[in-house]
């Protein structure tokens, strides 16, 4: 691939059909980690602990590292997104997302993917693209949320950053576990349905309502429960109004 040129327009990126959307997503991650690596023939490949060049790998190090690190970021990655009512690309696209390595229009400028210009969110708001405009406050899809919460019977959320809305949405009806789980899973539904429809607008421009989405959140939560405990009797018009109520947990 490097022969052929695995920059813009090279023809190490060539591919005998058309690339379906997840594929343009890791293509386009793919380019951006390559995009500065610059191979020399005459240079062994070594092993390099970023967090201290100098010094090279220690488990004091890892330890120090680990033991440093941001709690909210460390409790969103072991309690949220891996859930096991909740299928495995969701949580990885949720992992992702907490990272900030989704393939955003920000992250595609700094990668020089993309030029500048084209930073804008993709529902033309006129706010650049980041992780946290894109889920949290743009005015198209930002609603979605009061839209859930409402079918929940939650209060409202002002949390400005992924991390602390995760913690604020799960933890608003309280320190139950099953409530917490629930609630858990369809966050991550909703940053599912979130991303999907972004990516339609950017490779398909074709777009949907936010009631549309919502829609979409009541479905894939219905299924996600129901194909994890098929003995879970679940009134579907009663879900469309209190789910909470269905599942026993209001």
């Amino acid at each position: 691939m490097c022969l052929l040129g695995w920059e813009s327009g090279g023809a190490g990126w060539q591919w005998r059909r058309q690339l379906w959307v997840w594929e343009e997503e890791l293509l386009a991650e793919c380019t951006g980690l390559l995009h500065d690596i610059v191979l020399h023939t005459n240079i062994s490949d070594s092993w390099m602990w970023r967090h201290d060049i100098i010094g090279g790998y220690s488990v004091r190090g890892a330890y120090s590292l680990l033991t440093t690190m941001d709690v909210v970021t460390t409790l969103g990655v072991s309690n949220l997104i891996w859930h096991k009512q909740v299928p495995l690309k969701v949580s990885v696209l949720a992992w992702r997302m907490l990272h900030n390595r989704l393939p955003t229009k920000d992250n595609l400028v700094a990668r020089n993917i993309i030029s500048l210009d084209a930073r804008f969110c993709v529902t033309g708001c006129g706010e650049p693209e980041t992780v946290n405009h894109l889920f949290l406050s743009c005015p198209v899809f930002a609603p979605l949320w009061t839209l859930v919460r409402s079918w929940l019977g939650i209060g409202p959320a002002n949390a400005e950053l992924l991390h602390d809305h995760f913690a604020q949405f799960v933890g608003s009806l309280g320190g139950s576990r099953n409530r917490r789980s629930f609630l858990q899973l369809v966050w991550l539904c909703c940053t599912s349905v979130l991303w999907h429809e972004r990516n339609n607008r950017v490779f398909k421009a074709a777009g949907t309502t936010i009631q549309q989405m919502l829609h979409k959140v009541k479905v894939c939560t219905y299924w996600w429960l129901k194909a994890h405990n098929a003995n879970l009797s679940i009134n579907i018009h009663l879900w469309w109004s209190s789910p909470l109520v269905c599942l026993g947990i209001d």
